[in-house]
């Protein structure tokens, strides 16, 4: 497939009338809660106010199917679901008629990263008003055709019908129809009762082939005469490789060593053989990196680091208010790894001085132009394509190995390079979610109210995300290496080590300090949920310690301070489902709440959670979990259930178990033997997830609410259990989880 092929070329000519608008082909920066491209047509809603034409969106193919182009990518979050429900159902197509075109530079609009639960609200409501529009042009077509007004028509499953006997197929208006037009902004979407789709539970479309071994991932790929490619790099951030390129190719089964720089990778005709050769030369052997500054044993030494502080937050709206009592507590997390189940992976084929690479990057044009930089190749010869990868969240090693799959695939023109790296790898090379430190203060008045809150958090950057070449591991190996992208804090409202560090209560008084600290002793990335995870564990678990001070219930506690409705129905309906009035605690067994609204512009998500502490086996039992979640109109009900059951798991392994280890010089987990996760015999007996639906309202990302209260409930379930307050992650014994 050809690198510069148009949309007509890589779908088969179905398209008619492609044009694609120039606003597309503007870059965006990599870094979560980016600005992305800039905003042309400020009255459209979502991305579709960035790139306004309608069929940089949408096109409707000879046949009738309907092809939908998104530059976000399928993580394993339902997204590409949910947004082919929403083009179904607005423009009136059976779900099996709709194709999905994601994140391709060469084919999608450009929406920069796939991060921050911002798919549906920034990529779906552009698929939804865009679609509402195409529906509308079918409809005028047919209208012209027969002599009519647009009003009196109406459609249904891919046609146009006057109700009177008369119909047109899509696939008959399709030619007329030219979709290199502006959308309008006042095109009305479909009404609530007249929805198909939106709002009910679909199967997800890429399940099928994930559930039945089919070809899924990018892992999966293989094209005629590929060649595979493992790298040779000692075995862990801190390290350099030694090996000489003389004994390693000697081995069975390589067939080259491609070097550039100190930058090595071997290559062969088959996988085992060059698994096999690195273990035979002792992974090329290392040394340790002269310029590696090892990082902070524990999170307390992330005070003593330089800083760059910053008021994000403050109110003084009763300053004469006076605590009777003041409370105080430090809460951390250790350096966490992605653990992406499946190592990264990814595919080059490098042909007619043209660079196509099928990655699982969450970004695609940000990686495109760091690898342009890297190999100094016009961007617009190069071309990355989405292509899921088997399990992970956040900036783990795809981006990386896609830099490495391109560096050999250059120099083998004509050949498929197949790149993966190894579990150790993996493991030992991957950016790290930060560590983090939160210091909280409150006051209490007299009625038992907080008067008076202060947040401080300290924490590196919660991005690396490549936008340049020495973003990459490939880039740091050239001689003389590229510098990486100089650390920044991500502005609020998004935020990135003080996400969800500004509370959604009201406090007559209170101050939120963002202590970012720019230099990094080990590289750090996007980790699921970025500083929310911290910021909303230690918010609260001081909200829990407040009221057990102030003598009152930990949920009436919360409502108390609230004065957002849809945070108060959700932290009702939760407590309800979980039976928190008639819960009554035992010996090393209670219960905990969590609750927070992402970003504080994404979903409401509150959690209760029955746990049990068992000191002879040293073992947490989670016996149930229940959740509620607002997360405005709801597309798909199952995949937000999906989405929040998987955030408790993940997060009860955060918080419970997980920490990157390093001994001054590397690091030291790599692979599950050492680097402990939640296992299935410790998953919640039951979980309960209540989506309330808010039809007609506005899409809240939903992909990463449950962390961070997931992770308060654990703490706070676990206090009332043993009646020990732990406020440093991992919260369970060391070799809990078996």
């Amino acid at each position: 497939m050809s690198v510069v092929a148009t949309r007509r070329d890589v779908l088969g000519g179905l398209l008619v009338g492609f044009t694609l608008a120039p606003a597309a082909r503007a870059q965006t920066g990599g870094g979560e809660g980016s600005g992305g491209p800039p905003t042309v047509a400020p009255d459209l809603p979502g991305t579709l106010a960035q790139f306004p034409d309608l069929d940089a969106w949408i096109r409707v193919a000879p046949d009738g199917r309907i092809i939908v182009f998104t530059g976000k990518a399928e993580l394993g979050t339902g997204v590409k679901t949910a947004m082919a429900q929403l083009a179904a159902d607005e423009i009136d197509v059976a779900l099996d008629r709709v194709v999905m075109v994601t994140a391709d530079t060469h084919l999608t609009p450009n929406e920069g990263v796939t991060a921050g639960s911002q798919t549906l609200e920034q990529s779906g409501t552009a698929i939804a008003n865009a679609a509402a529009n195409v529906r509308l042009l079918l409809a005028q077509v047919a209208a012209e055709r027969w002599g009519v007004a647009a009003t009196d028509l109406f459609t249904r499953n891919g046609a146009v019908l006057d109700g009177a006997g008369r119909s047109v197929a899509y696939a008959d208006l399709a030619a007329s129809v030219s979709l290199a037009v502006r959308a309008r902004a006042n095109v009305p979407r479909k009404r609530v009762v007249a929805r198909r789709l939106i709002g009910r539970p679909v199967p997800r479309i890429d399940l099928p082939a994930k559930l039945s071994g089919q070809a899924a991932y990018v892992q999966d790929m293989h094209q005629p005469g590929m060649m595979h490619a493992r790298v040779l790099r000692g075995p862990a951030s801190g390290t350099r490789p030694t090996g000489e390129d003389a004994a390693i190719a000697r081995q069975p089964g390589v067939m080259r060593v491609v070097r550039r720089g100190r930058f090595a990778a071997i290559v062969g005709p088959r996988e085992w053989p060059l698994e096999q050769a690195l273990r035979a030369t002792g992974r090329a052997g290392w040394t340790p990196d002269p310029d590696a500054v090892p990082p902070p044993a524990t999170p307390a030494g992330l005070l003593a680091m330089r800083r760059e502080s910053q008021v994000v937050s403050e109110r003084r709206d009763d300053p004469g208010a006076l605590p009777v009592r003041r409370m105080s507590a430090r809460y951390d997390r250790p350096y966490l790894l992605h653990g992406a189940i499946g190592p990264s992976c990814a595919v080059a084929l490098f042909q007619d001085d043209a660079l196509t690479v099928w990655t699982h990057s969450q970004g695609v044009e940000p990686l495109r132009q760091a690898l342009a930089e890297l190999l100094g190749m016009p961007a617009d010869r190069i071309r990355c394509v989405h292509r899921e990868g088997a399990g992970c969240y956040g900036h783990n090693g795809a981006d990386d190995v896609a830099g490495d799959a391109a560096i050999v695939a250059r120099a083998m023109p004509g050949v498929p390079v197949r790149l993966q790296w190894t579990r150790e790898q993996e493991h030992g090379w991957e950016p790290l979610g930060p560590m983090m430190l939160a210091q909280l203060d409150a006051g209490l008045d007299a009625s038992g109210r907080i008067v008076n809150w202060r947040h401080q958090v300290w924490s590196n950057t919660h991005s690396t995300r490549p936008t340049e070449a020495g973003d990459l591991l490939a880039g740091l190996e050239m001689v003389p290496p590229f510098r990486p992208t100089k650390p920044e804090p991500i502005p609020q409202p998004n935020g990135g080590g003080d996400r969800n560090a500004i509370p959604l209560y009201r406090f007559a008084n209170q101050q939120v300090v963002n202590h970012f600290l720019p230099h990094m002793p080990v590289r750090v990335s996007a980790l699921r949920g970025l500083g929310a995870h911290l910021n909303i564990f230690a918010l609260e678990s001081f909200m829990d310690e407040l009221a057990v001070a102030a003598g009152r219930d930990p949920v009436a506690f919360r409502l108390a301070h609230l004065d957002d409705p849809r945070a108060a129905a959700v932290i009702r309906r939760a407590a309800a489902l979980f039976g928190w009035d008639t819960y009554r605690p035992t010996l090393n067994r209670g219960r905990g709440f969590g609750f927070a609204r992402y970003k504080n512009q994404g979903a409401y998500c509150a959690i209760a959670l029955d746990v049990e502490h068992i000191p002879d086996e040293g073992r947490l039992i989670v016996h149930r979990a229940a959740a509620a979640v607002d997360s405005g109109e709801a597309v798909n009900p199952d995949g937000i259930r999906n989405q929040v059951e998987g955030g408790i798991l993940q997060s009860i392994s955060w918080t419970a178990y997980e920490a990157a280890g390093h001994d001054g010089t590397r690091r030291t987990d790599y692979d599950w033997s050492t680097y402990p996760i939640l296992r299935f015999a410790d998953v919640p007996r039951t979980v309960l997830v209540d989506v309330i639906d808010r039809p007609g309202m506005p899409f809240l990302g939903t992909g990463e609410c449950a962390q961070g209260p997931a992770a308060a409930a654990l703490a706070n379930a676990l206090a009332l259990a043993t009646g020990l307050r732990r406020r440093s992650m991992p919260l369970a014994p060391a070799g809990q989880s078996s």
